[in-house]
């Protein structure tokens, strides 16, 4: 190691260091240093560097010492956990993830309730096969005022969706994903699900059109997950229910006639509706829930087993093929929000947002009296979105009607205090992410929203939608370092 580190003058802590990243371990013989009792975290990411140990070149790393990512001195450290400068410290390194930055707001003339990314490495990306390429990604906002909106990594709007009376919705707009580069599907207040092609006329320019009507839920649909590959949606409503519908006009079932507005309306906008829209029905409408379905979300890896989640604060698997729910783990709380967090060879974890502010990892797997894994704490407000990182197993973000989004890092764990429940493991954020509207601002100034309705992370950023009617991005490339 750097000689400059061995012979330092003063005090020195004895320290062992490890690691779970394959490409990064030490052998055996290096493991155990001594280091400067003043050494902070750059220090110890230039001693792991250095030639005689990783010879890395610059990978910035952070330490984590029981769980806690080291934010001080060893000696401080050491000093502030009642230790003595005699103990061997044991410090887990990892990458280092990096402040999200803030890139570039999109504004909008109501609130922005979800966000959506098609880029090379989103979902939709991949569905798309070779389609999208650098420079062509595109974002896609729904608001409450009923439209949605296609936009440019430059903030140039593409294409705005048509309104209610030229087949769009008739409601504010809950959800919206991209299915592919050329088609997307939106949910919303109005009952309905829609699905949308979607064509570019040039590079500044673009069209949606609504193909697809598709009516079953009897309450507002606030949640949205879609299948590209399969052409397959999953939905969760204020009925309690879970939405399993087909894309393919062919293959979706006829809607009920009594939930169509043709039953409603003059002949005038029954004709005009049924010449423009194909109007369909679920494969399967499952009242699964004893409140409000806030999210549904497909397996990873198998496309067939869906998990819910809702206000009735369970969390249940559902087999597809039979419409059956295969089992249900019961929380303290309401949830509100759902992702899947996956594990190298691993079934998933699941992240479920609830209305007391935290967010619970589940095992789906696991028996009821054991449902989480994990608690991340720190979100003042309930949880409403969650998305996974795209680029490893062990960060997400999340978004909270606190006006924030936080960046969580698995790796950092600690056990839970007495205070709370003294069961399980604690996470804390690693990050956390403001509205750039309220930088610098009262938490409670009259009249100015700020919560977050939704949150997704893309390699081309992390993307939030608020209250305060705008798009926010932050930096999503690198925040985990290589």
């Amino acid at each position: 190691m750097d000689e400059s580190m061995t012979d330092a003058p003063g005090a020195q802590v004895k320290v062992t260091f490890t690691t779970t990243e394959a490409d990064l371990q030490l052998p055996e013989t290096k493991r155990q240093l001594l280091v400067p009792a003043d050494i902070r975290r750059y220090g110890l990411s230039r001693v792991l560097n250095s030639e005689s140990m990783l010879d890395t070149g610059s990978i910035p790393f952070d330490f984590l010492v029981n769980g806690h990512f080291l934010r001080t001195s060893l000696e401080d450290y050491l000093t502030s956990n009642g230790l003595s400068l005699e103990t061997n410290l044991t410090l887990q390194y990892v990458r280092s993830l990096i402040p999200p930055v803030y890139e570039a707001s999109f504004e909008h003339d109501d609130w922005v309730s979800a966000v959506d990314v098609l880029s090379q490495t989103s979902p939709s990306g991949r569905w798309s096969g070779d389609s999208v390429r650098a420079g062509q990604e595109r974002i896609l906002s729904a608001s409450y005022d009923g439209l949605l909106r296609i936009w440019n990594a430059s903030g140039q709007v593409l294409t705005t969706s048509p309104s209610g009376s030229h087949g769009g919705h008739t409601a504010s707009i809950k959800a919206a994903k991209f299915l592919s580069n050329s088609q997307l599907a939106s949910a919303g207040m109005d009952r309905t699900v829609r699905v949308w092609k979607y064509t570019e006329k040039d590079q500044f320019s673009g069209d949606l059109k609504p193909t697809l009507e598709l009516y079953g839920h009897t309450g507002s649909i606030d949640s949205l997950e879609v299948d590209g590959a399969s052409k397959r949606i999953l939905t969760a409503g204020a009925d309690g229910a879970i939405g399993f519908w087909s894309t393919s006009k062919a293959s979706a079932p006829e809607a009920d006639a009594a939930l169509l507005p043709g039953a409603h309306t003059s002949k005038r906008r029954k004709v005009a509706t049924s010449i423009t829209t194909a109007q369909r029905g679920p494969l399967a409408l499952m009242p699964i829930h004893n409140a409000p379905a806030s999210a549904a979300i497909f397996d990873p890896r198998d496309r067939t087993v869906a998990y819910s989640v809702s206000h009735d604060h369970s969390l249940r698997t559902i087999d597809l093929t039979t419409s059956t729910v295969v089992s249900t783990l019961t929380t303290s709380h309401p949830l509100l929000s759902l992702c899947a967090v996956s594990r190298a060879g691993g079934t998933p974890l699941l992240a479920a947002g609830t209305a007391a502010r935290h967010i619970t990892l589940m095992d789906p797997r696991t028996s009821a009296a054991t449902t989480s894994v994990m608690t991340l704490r720190g979100h003042t407000n309930k949880v409403v979105g969650l998305s996974a990182a795209p680029d490893n197993e062990y960060s997400l973000v999340s978004g909270s009607h606190d006006g924030t989004c936080r960046l969580w890092d698995l790796r950092s764990v600690r056990p839970a205090t007495k205070d709370e429940g003294g069961l399980g493991s604690v996470s804390e954020p690693v990050y956390v992410i403001e509205r750039e509207s309220r930088q610098g601002k009262k938490k409670t100034v009259a009249g100015e929203g700020c919560k977050v309705f939704g949150v997704v992370w893309d390699q081309l950023g992390i993307f939030s939608a608020g209250e305060d009617k705008k798009v926010q991005i932050n930096q999503g490339r690198d925040v985990v370092a290589q």
